[in-house]
């Protein structure tokens, strides 16, 4: 057996492993998000690392001072959104882009916003290299959506920010929902905002810890 074949052996175990110890026990029990997580490599996403850490429970540095988020933060988020498979999904904040190649599994077109150039070119040519044909990647200001391609069924934003940015808001579809951690800089409460009736109808789902959401309608750059 080669060794490309053991690591995708082991990886594949790891995957069963995060699944069933990470995420099932702790309420995610969509059967498409439990299946897109067996199937997403998400080794692939953080070159360099270790693969048993790059499937542990935490986050894991990506450069550039960002994260890709500890799988249950990402299943859970993913979870909210109760996409069948026809949805549009916006993802602002690419990163690693594992998240959004979660979403490619599961709605029918991603787009994903992405602030840091060097980030969203290499994600980019990862997701050409990979096949991951139903993502579409642009570099820009999350804060302020993507307008060109609104409305969305779902909305995801994978950074902590200040308060919910009003264009999100208004990009949402009737019936769409919009997951964001949203509260100080250290900490925030993930909030799932659904639109009904052009009204929006917000809940809690408890406490988490995102890098910054820098933009317009976010936290100011202070770099």
């Amino acid at each position: 057996m080669t060794q490309t074949h053991e690591t995708d052996n082991e990886a594949s175990l790891l995957r069963e492993w995060m699944v069933s110890r990470q995420l099932e026990p702790r309420g995610i029990t969509d059967p498409r998000v439990l299946s897109a997580f067996r199937d997403v490599p998400r080794h692939e996403f953080v070159p360099g690392v270790d693969l048993r850490s790059a499937y542990g429970d935490h986050p894991v540095p990506i450069g550039e001072g960002q994260t890709i988020s500890q799988p249950y933060m990402v299943a859970v988020m993913t979870q909210c959104l109760k996409l069948t498979g026809t949805e549009k999904v916006l993802e602002i904040g690419t990163g690693s882009g594992y998240q959004a190649a979660i979403l490619s599994r599961l709605a029918e077109k991603v787009y994903t916003v992405e602030r840091i150039a060097a980030l969203a070119h290499r994600t980019e040519e990862f997701f050409q290299r990979s096949g991951y044909t139903n993502v579409t990647i642009k570099v820009g200001d999350g804060t302020l959506g993507w307008p060109e391609s609104a409305p969305y069924d779902g909305i995801i934003v994978t950074a902590g920010s200040p308060a919910v940015p009003p264009p999100l808001i208004e990009q949402l579809a009737e019936g769409g929902r919009l997951v964001i951690p949203a509260g100080g800089g250290y900490s925030q409460r993930l909030l799932v905002l659904e639109k009904v009736g052009g009204k929006i109808i917000q809940r809690d789902e408890g406490g988490c810890v995102f890098v910054p959401l820098i933009g317009e309608h976010g936290w100011k750059d202070r770099s």
